[in-house]
């Protein structure tokens, strides 16, 4: 056969890969597949969506348990010990991360997420009973390791449910649903901490013991509930299973897991792509971390009572919510990812100008709403932004474990340098996060340039783009 006649077929299996938009839909009543994926959206996104909101009030919750009384009981205002603290938390959390993706395939994702999720649940209510800052990191450590694998078999879960230009709107709904009950957690602890004295133990302990108790019967509630990959899945019937799988055969050739091998690992791996990505994701999580950990502290810095402060921190969580699912629900829209995280990066941008530099503590305030904003919905589209970029599900499960990796150096990273020698203002920590931001545009204009490129040289037929026929790069 002729180069020639091999060019059209590329050609031809581009074109109906951009003119078709459901190719594998056609051979299935359209109120059917409706219906199967609802199914899979309520089965999924509200469950793991919750776990995520435990993962993360119980990771970012020292800020908080720091201002109602820990950090005297603690000594935490010696040093740096509330940023070493908060940061070692993120070592074991690095380390882990690709180990445990390449093992979740073999464990299946119930039995996974459920040692997961009691594991880290049994280590946030050792939190509640530390005499000491030492042991304290201690137990920071443990949680660590019980969360390294969670993020990542989230959204590698999700990834393999759906077509690429319905992702987006899938992971934000979670992280949406995660985010708004992780900001009202300030507001449960403020109430947890009228128990101060209660039982002989101190109103922050009590923060620790009972959100702890809550994580480990949530992993019970894993165990029974979660669903597995779609090749596995036991609550689907055959047809509904068989159509999911077509989809994703049709949309990027990867709905049967490849076996890994060290080529395949080691070319994920130093993928110049995974890295920008696993830099973007870095430069959207170090904002998030840095409110998670410090909004509290720094609304109490502003002057508000500590009252005032467990309040007010919930209300920018809230309005990162929207913001969020809007900028993923016009990314699916307009199938483009690039140009809505960076309109979400200068966002980010104004609001901690805002929050370093006005005089009037409402507009510190209101700087947070938009930083949290910006920074929030990134995370989901990052992610999301990857995950229409690859095929096979081998390289998705490692370029997806050292992307999340990084968004564990995002938070060593705001942890360190939102130092506590700069309070109340951080001013330092402000703007190695807008260099992030900063980081963060540069890197999609270099994307989105080698995109465009490569996918003017597939529709020309001279590149096969992720060794998939007819395959394009979303921008």
């Amino acid at each position: 056969m002729s180069s020639t006649h091999d060019s059209d077929l590329k050609i031809d299996d581009i074109e109906k890969r951009e003119n078709a938009a459901v190719p594998a839909d056609a051979h299935y009543d359209p109120k059917f597949v409706q219906k199967t994926l609802r199914m899979v959206d309520w089965r999924m996104l509200p469950l793991l969506g919750l776990l995520y909101a435990v993962a993360l009030i119980d990771r970012t919750n020292l800020g908080i348990a720091r201002t109602a009384g820990m950090q005297q009981d603690l000594r935490l205002d010696i040093g740096d010990r509330y940023s070493i603290a908060s940061m070692i938390y993120f070592v074991p959390y690095i380390i882990f991360q690709i180990p445990s993706n390449l093992i979740l395939r073999r464990m299946g994702s119930r039995l996974f997420l459920t040692i997961c999720v009691v594991g880290w649940g049994a280590a946030q209510l050792g939190m509640g009973f530390v005499p000491n800052w030492g042991l304290l990191c201690v137990c920071r450590v443990l949680l660590g390791i019980f969360e390294a694998g969670f993020f990542p078999a989230l959204v590698f879960i999700i990834t393999t449910w759906y077509k690429r230009h319905e992702v987006q709107k899938r992971l934000a709904a979670f992280y949406l649903f995660s985010i708004v009950i992780g900001g009202f957690s300030s507001i449960l602890a403020y109430g947890i901490t009228f128990m101060d004295g209660s039982g002989g133990i101190a109103g922050w302990a009590w923060i620790f013991i009972l959100e702890g108790i809550v994580t480990i019967l949530l992993g019970i509630l894993a165990w029974l509930f979660v669903p597995d990959f779609p090749d596995k899945s036991r609550f689907l019937n055959p047809e509904q299973r068989t159509m999911i799988l077509a989809r994703i055969e049709a949309d990027r050739s990867d709905s049967v897991p490849d076996p890994m091998t060290w080529s395949k690992f080691f070319n994920a791996f130093f993928d110049p792509f995974t890295w920008s990505f696993a830099i973007m994701f870095l430069s959207s999580t170090m904002p998030a971390y840095a409110v998670g950990f410090f909004a509290t502290i720094i609304i109490h810095g502003m002057g508000y009572t500590e009252a005032m402060a467990f309040i007010l921190t919930a209300f920018p969580f809230v309005a990162a919510a929207i913001s969020c699912f809007f900028f993923a629900w016009l990314a699916d829209k307009t199938r483009k990812r690039a140009v809505w995280l960076a309109a979400q990066n200068v966002i980010c941008i104004a609001g901690l100008l805002a929050t370093g530099y006005a005089s009037q503590p409402g507009v510190r305030y209101f700087g947070l709403f938009l930083t949290n904003m910006g920074a929030s919905g990134c995370v989901p589209g990052v992610l999301a932004y990857h995950s229409n970029n690859i095929t096979k599900q081998s390289k998705r499960a490692v370029s997806t474990a050292v992307i999340i990796a990084m968004g564990g150096v995002g938070g060593i990273f705001a942890t360190t340098v939102y130092r506590q020698a700069d309070y109340p203002k951080y001013i330092p920590g402000i703007w190695a996060t807008i260099a992030c931001q900063l980081t963060m545009l540069i890197l999609l204009s270099i994307n989105s340039f080698v995109y465009y490129t490569r996918n003017k040289q597939a529709r020309e037929g001279k590149r096969v783009l992720e060794d998939t026929p007819g395959f394009l790069y979303t921008i």
